[in-house]
């Protein structure tokens, strides 16, 4: 009890599975007495493009813009722009971060990924010499939800699904610091019966029930690629 989650969503349609997922998550989880917030991407209309706009007032190189270097400067004199700052509060709060998304060409989808480029700024969620176990959010925890196009039989024979989480959770959040909870994936939620989607639907409010007392998962590359 007490603790406290981001949701970061990513889907348009409130009825989708997506949204049956999100609304178990933040159901199950308030019901625990955990105060969660979530950042609903597409109706904020979260930017998702990492620009000039991101830097309030003058740039430290007016010459050459370079994007890393003007946000890692405007950080420390407190000079991003306004929905950077308030996602950051956001996620400097939580105690767990739940990314909720469709599956896009392997990824995630852009708005979430430009969410990633935007909010997790140098100086914020890492340093050149503060990364992974030693990342500027250590002491937080994140998990991956997500659904697929595809079935958990095709992934099997095109590669393991593991592989595309290694950007996802190696790259993004062990490098800021942030442990990982094993991902949630729900394969192909349209191409199954609606008594299985169901059955889905359960399993994610039943894992919910006990996630405080999973262990992270191990973040080295046989995790990934074993």
């Amino acid at each position: 009890p007490g603790k406290k989650v981001l949701i970061v969503y990513a889907h348009q349609e409130p009825k989708s599975f997506n949204g049956a997922l999100l609304k178990i998550a933040v159901e199950e989880l308030t019901k625990q007495g955990c105060s969660v917030t979530v950042s609903d991407l597409y109706a904020m209309q979260f930017e998702p493009r990492a620009t000039r706009n991101d830097i309030v007032g003058g740039l430290h190189n007016s010459e050459a813009f370079n994007y890393g270097v003007e946000t890692w400067e405007a950080y420390k004199r407190g000079g991003l722009s306004k929905d950077l700052v308030e996602e950051q509060k956001k996620v400097q709060e939580a105690d767990l971060l739940i990314f909720q998304f469709p599956l896009f060409w392997f990824n995630m989808p852009a708005i979430l990924k430009g969410w990633m480029d935007r909010v997790l700024v140098r100086g914020f969620a890492y340093d050149v010499s503060k990364a992974y176990d030693d990342g500027l959010l250590q002491g937080k925890l994140s998990l991956f939800s997500f659904t697929t196009g595809g079935t958990k039989e095709k992934f099997a024979i095109r590669g393991d699904i593991r592989y595309l989480l290694w950007p996802m959770q190696h790259g993004i959040m062990h490098f800021c610091g942030v442990k990982v909870l094993e991902p949630h994936i729900c394969y192909a939620p349209a191409c199954v019966s609606e008594e299985k989607r169901k059955e889905m639907l359960t399993a994610w409010a039943q894992r919910l029930k006990t996630l405080w007392k999973e262990e992270p998962i191990d973040c080295s590359p046989d995790w990934y690629f074993k």
